[in-house]
């Protein structure tokens, strides 16, 4: 089974040699490893190159489309069976991919997610639970999920025939990881949590995705942008 790897990056050049690390030394050497980059000023591009060559495919995005579009276009580049999405700046732990092939095997489901130790820039351990840090979200439906998202893309990773059905990502959606997870229960499809933390979950202050606050107003605009997204969904 060929598994796929796809980061979006951004400026990421202080941490993502340890993440690309942490990725590499699990995979074999049919797997691949997707980049979008989103135009970063630092030297994250050449840093990847020189440090991995051809083993990490590198696409630079002409102008800059932001994270959605991003991970979009890696997910679209991507041929592995099993697609494992990934951040730029966080660390798998070292069985993260072995136990999550496991679930896919054991249960024939087409969506996998599990939890992360959340931990701050130095690596120092704020919570050993991301799941329980968010609110014990994870088991809500889809309204629950549309009001406050359980599912973190870079602790999910699904099977490659999802794909169709959730791209192109609608433009008034507030997120990539929620909308995959929301069509993949609008369809009704298998989606199992593996409760252990497999990865450290970096909250460094400069994060391009997780826990920021928004004004109401742009919060409520997501929501309904969300909503329409979904009541326009068709299967």
């Amino acid at each position: 089974m060929m598994l796929s790897v796809c980061m979006a990056t951004y400026n990421g050049a202080e941490f993502v040699v340890r993440q690309l690390n942490s990725v590499l030394s699990q995979l074999s050497e049919n797997d691949e490893v997707v980049v979008v980059d989103d135009g970063s000023k630092d030297r994250t591009v050449d840093l990847i190159r020189e440090t991995y060559g051809n083993r990490v495919q590198v696409h630079v995005n002409p102008e800059n489309l932001g994270v959605i579009k991003s991970f979009e276009k890696a997910i679209s580049l991507a041929k592995g069976e099993v697609i494992f999405l990934c951040d730029q700046d966080d660390e798998w732990e070292s069985d993260k991919v072995e136990k999550v092939l496991a679930a896919f095997r054991q249960s024939d489901a087409s969506v996998v997610v599990h939890d992360a130790s959340v931990v701050d820039g130095k690596g120092e351990l704020i919570h050993k639970s991301w799941n329980s840090y968010n609110g014990n979200v994870i088991s809500q439906g889809i309204i629950g999920n549309i009001i406050k998202n359980a599912f973190t893309g870079c602790m999910m990773a699904f099977k490659k025939e999802m794909v169709p059905f959730f791209t192109p990502f609608p433009k008034s959606i507030e997120m990539h990881d929620q909308w995959i997870a929301l069509v993949a229960k609008l369809r009704k499809e298998k989606i199992v949590y593996i409760d252990e933390p497999l990865m450290k979950y970096y909250r460094h202050g400069g994060n391009v995705t997780g826990m920021k606050k928004r004004p109401v107003t742009a919060q409520i605009k997501g929501r309904l942008g969300t909503m329409s997204a979904i009541m326009n969904y068709k299967k």
